[in-house]
């Protein structure tokens, strides 16, 4: 079991960040493998055939994808913390990966190949100025794939710091780390569990940690670097819903929902798959701030939902009774989220 160990000072100091970097590299994986995920299959289907058409024709991508799809240990040149915050660019991070000596690209492979769950080689390792050449394939997916769709991803991974944010506000940290991904967890007073595989315990340093939501629906990894502060890539809550099992039909369920507390308060609850304040469902949901409040009214005093104060603002989420309504599978799905 990895612990991150991490004093007063240091936890005083954790906070969020974005990284369109790691948004990519979830992105990769997730079009690597078939869709199991309600929410993501307009985009996947769209966007995978061009995607494994990448793959069969460059030996490069197809290697370092596949690789990152089954393996417990990613590639170092791959998992640098960002730098920016919540304002962090994808530039700021390509610039990062593209200095890396191809000597320690090269070291890290090796240490993925190994601790792979597949077979893997580096034949495809040819060349030189991998670093570069990994920046340059991520900057390309993510201007095929991922950047026409990155200002509702962002609003999601958002919305999910808010929602964490409140806990933190009004219960600490081990409120707002609960479930960030399914083997991660405060442990005792000082530490927390970062995943279940034997290892070193690493200590978190006086500036803190970073927490960085992704919109992928499964998997959780630990960026690090040399004089960096380590940084946690978790699936933002309700990105993905279940990661495993089966799903019912969405259009049946949501007629079911919406035929037993109507169809205002069921877009409500389908939408609180990703928690919100009240504008926030108003603009997403074409809705006067009226009407939507008298829906959360309702929504609140069935326990379907719940509402944190963030400082002037009200952050609602469901409730695991409202989660079992909703289906959070195949409703949990966001317009906004996600075009078709």
């Amino acid at each position: 079991m990895v612990l991150l160990r991490v004093d007063p000072l240091g936890l005083s100091r954790s906070r969020f960040a974005l990284s369109p970097f790691a948004e990519t590299l979830s992105a990769m994986i997730v079009l690597s493998r078939p869709c199991t995920d309600f929410w993501l299959a307009a985009w996947h289907a769209r966007h995978q055939a061009a995607f494994r058409a990448r793959l069969d024709a460059d030996p490069f991508t197809r290697g370092l994808v596949m690789l990152c799809g089954s393996t417990k240990y990613l590639p170092d040149h791959l998992v640098l913390p960002p730098p920016g915050g919540m304002g962090t660019t994808l530039e700021s991070e390509l610039v990062e990966v593209a200095r890396v000596p191809d000597t320690a690209v090269r070291s890290s492979l090796v240490r993925s190949v190994a601790q792979s769950w597949e077979a893997h080689d580096l034949d495809w390792l040819t060349g030189h100025a991998h670093g570069a050449r990994t920046a340059e394939l991520f900057r390309e997916v993510w201007q095929e794939h991922v950047a026409a769709h990155w200002a509702g991803r962002r609003a999601l991974l958002e919305r999910d710091v808010t929602y964490r944010a409140g806990l933190l506000a009004a219960h600490g940290w081990p409120r707002a780390l609960h479930q960030m991904s399914r083997r991660s967890a405060w442990v005792g007073a000082d530490a927390i569990r970062f995943n279940d595989r034997p290892g070193p315990d690493r200590v978190v340093g006086p500036d803190g940690m970073l927490f960085v939501p992704v919109s992928g629906p499964c998997g959780a990894w630990l960026c690090e670097a040399p004089g960096r502060p380590y940084a946690l890539v978790y699936p933002a809550r309700g990105a993905g819903g279940q990661c495993e099992g089966e799903r019912l039909d969405p259009a049946r369920s949501e007629r079911a929902v919406a035929r037993l507390i109507g169809a205002g308060r069921a877009a409500i609850l389908r939408e609180l798959a990703r928690p919100a304040t009240t504008s926030e469902l108003a603009a997403l949901l074409g809705q006067s701030l009226g009407t939507v409040g008298g829906h959360l009214a309702v929504l609140r005093e069935a326990d379907l939902l719940v509402g944190t104060r963030v400082g002037r603002r009200v952050v609602y989420q469901r409730t695991e009774l409202g989660d079992l309504l909703a289906d959070a599978g195949p409703g949990s799905a966001s317009s906004a989220a996600e075009p078709t």
